[in-house]
């Protein structure tokens, strides 16, 4: 796991030095540098040693020179595609690195070797017999890569693993993205291909780039997206036993591989189904006692998971490490935070995440979690809603949403951690939009009207959505709600908020996270399963719980989901936690409005106060 960046063009040894020592956090291990000053190739890399200690330094360059590669994430089947690369007459240089595996895989594959890739990746190939460079990421984006261009005389094109680092190049774009912007309030992220920065874009998961060098022109091309292709409409005659077999099959191998490595491993726990079964199936592959895990706490009992994360580790019988996170703490913790967040991710989960992974990072170098198991197996609230909301649409005339919205509005504000009145208030406020726009409004800051007011302007709600659309259109006509749902899931919410949450907090204490629930086999697995067997009888997970149920108590897959956020919405009301109002004056009087609402206890404004912090704390960083 490491950081990677560089450019093409017009700069210096001085500049690309800067850009790579910026990723510091990400490698701390080592850095390495290649440089072509004739035909302006700058390439530098920060190393967290992972795999191969000894032989994995970076750029790395064949033999024959011909191509160079830096590198960020981890190939899980590299020995397998070794085994055939040596079959068809390749060298290796290196004792096991993954990185070397990179480079032979693209000379004998171009770029067809991404589809033989299990893991997580970005990387960048200088290739000098074709005076290009080609970029990619993986499927799911678990790795990130900006990237940017300038044509004219002092042309470049640069690339990085974060936005702070792309920002050291004199030539990169300093201007912040209104469209950015309104989407950050819109979803609580910025998704790809946009980044805060105008001009400045995010490689989409399960894309390529290739930047032609001789003609400057930079094309990119997607080569794998998620898609729902189930085998058969519902459960087959034996209930699905056959395929609860086959999903642990695939879950053990799948953690199995990501628990190959050259350093200590240990596996966060919440003590929820997804983090509770990756724990378990560690268990079966490290020797008697060797099992760490890794868990936070809340003074707040209704966010506190402690006792089921206590639990799971006494059945394992794992080394549990645990640490709380109060007020207090929060407060002392944010502002180091913010200030190497890169970009808004507006998840109540962000402290405790980057708390978590600084706590593991004491202990080991790579985690585990059940990042993923959500996604792929519709384990979230919005999916039990969207049976009764397609029945309000049906019934209910437009005309009477106002009042129906007024009345919800009127119900005393709780700040439990998904508390009725949240939920009732989320799910009316989204059917007055178009099933498309569902996910997003229950979820997102602001809607489309509450952003008109705070950016005072008049916005294109397909252009703002737009995203979200694609995501629910994608599934197909025919297709079911609870299979458009997923598709938003997997696609955008996964890739632009959770992975990117992980990938920041965790890097940050120079951290690699793996998540098991993404390994393509599983991924595939779970597309080829009808949505009757996720959601089943008002069950999130069916298959998946049904699965586990030889493996985990019962009381710890079948208890009620908490979600892993953080009490802000009280830390907002009794004016601890503060927000940052905008600079706009339109803005400020939207702000304290909502504001004074949420300190009153009229309206519950936590996802805007929240979204609104981190976007000023970015932005700074951005300036800087």
């Amino acid at each position: 796991m490491c950081g990677i960046a560089g450019f093409i063009g017009c700069g210096s040894r001085e500049v690309l030095e800067k850009m790579t020592r910026a990723l510091m956090h990400r490698g701390p291990d080592a850095e390495g540098f290649f440089i072509d000053e004739k035909k302006g190739v700058y390439f530098g890399h920060r190393r967290l040693a992972i795999i191969d200690l000894v032989d994995g330094a970076q750029p790395m360059i064949t033999m024959d020179r011909d191509l160079v590669i830096v590198f960020n994430g981890e190939i899980y089947n590299h020995r397998e595609l070794r085994a055939e690369l040596i079959i068809k007459g390749y060298h290796f240089q290196t004792n096991h690195s993954d990185t070397e595996v990179l480079l032979h895989a693209f000379r004998e594959w171009g770029e067809g070797m991404l589809e033989k890739l299990n893991g997580m990746w970005a990387f960048a190939i200088y290739d000098n017999r074709n005076h290009s460079v080609f970029l990619a990421r993986d499927r799911f984006g678990k790795k990130p890569l900006y990237y940017f261009q300038r044509s004219g005389g002092d042309g470049v094109f640069g690339f990085s693993s974060e936005l702070s680092s792309l920002l050291h190049h004199p030539q990169t774009p300093r201007n912040e993205s209104i469209l950015a912007l309104k989407k950050h309030f819109a979803y609580g992220y910025i998704p790809a291909p946009h980044s805060l920065i105008e001009g400045i874009f995010k490689l989409p998961a399960g894309h390529f780039g290739k930047l032609d060098l001789q003609s400057g022109t930079f094309q990119v091309q997607r080569y794998w997206e998620y898609r729902l292709e189930p085998s058969q409409p519902d459960l087959p005659a034996d209930g699905g036993k056959l395929w609860c077999e086959e999903l642990i099959e695939l879950l053990d191998r799948a953690v199995k591989r990501r628990l190959i490595s050259d350093v200590p491993v240990g596996v966060f726990l919440s003590g929820g189904i997804d983090s509770s079964a990756i724990a378990a199936f560690a268990s079966r592959h490290l020797p008697v006692g060797q099992l760490q895990t890794f868990s936070i706490g809340f003074t707040d009992p209704s966010f506190d998971e402690l006792p089921f994360a206590r639990q799971m580790a006494l059945h394992l019988g794992s080394t549990h490490h645990e640490e709380i996170l109060d007020l207090e703490r929060a407060l002392h913790l944010l502002p180091e935070l913010l200030n190497h967040l890169d970009e808004p991710i507006a998840d109540s989960s962000l402290l405790p995440t980057w708390l978590l992974s600084r706590f593991a990072r004491s202990h080991v170098t790579v985690a585990l979690g059940g990042d993923g198991g959500d996604e792929l197996f519709a384990g979230y609230d919005p999916f039990k809603a969207l049976k009764a909301a397609e029945l309000y649409s049906k019934i209910v005339p437009r005309a009477l949403h106002p009042a129906l919205l007024f009345l919800a509005a009127h119900l005393p504000v709780s700040h439990r951690n998904i508390s009725l009145d949240f939920k009732i208030k989320r799910t009316l406020r989204g059917l007055s939009f178009p099933q498309s726009f569902w996910m997003p409004v229950w979820m997102g800051p602001l809607n489309i009207q509450e952003i008109d007011s705070f950016f005072g302007d008049k916005n294109n709600p397909e252009e703002i959505y737009s995203e979200a659309i694609e995501a629910w259109d994608s599934a197909g006509s025919g297709a079911s709600s609870v299979d458009r749902a997923l598709q938003f899931f997997t696609r955008l919410y996964l890739q632009d908020d959770i992975l990117a949450k992980l990938d920041r907090t965790s890097m940050q204490h120079s951290l690699e996270v793996r998540s098991p629930f993404l390994d393509i086999e599983v991924v595939d697995f779970a597309r080829r399963l009808p949505h009757t067997v996720k959601l089943r009888g008002g069950v999130t997970k069916w298959i998946l719980k049904k699965g586990l149920e030889s493996l985990l108590p019962h009381d710890i897959i079948y208890r009620r989901k908490k979600g892993f956020g953080m009490p802000i919405g009280n830390w907002f009301l009794n004016g601890a936690l503060k927000s940052v109002e905008p600079p706009a004056a339109g803005a400020k009087i939207f702000f304290h409005e909502r504001l004074q609402s949420h300190q009153s206890g009229k309206s519950d404004e936590r996802l805007f106060l929240w979204a609104q912090l981190l976007l000023s704390s970015s932005s700074r960083a951005a300036r800087c």
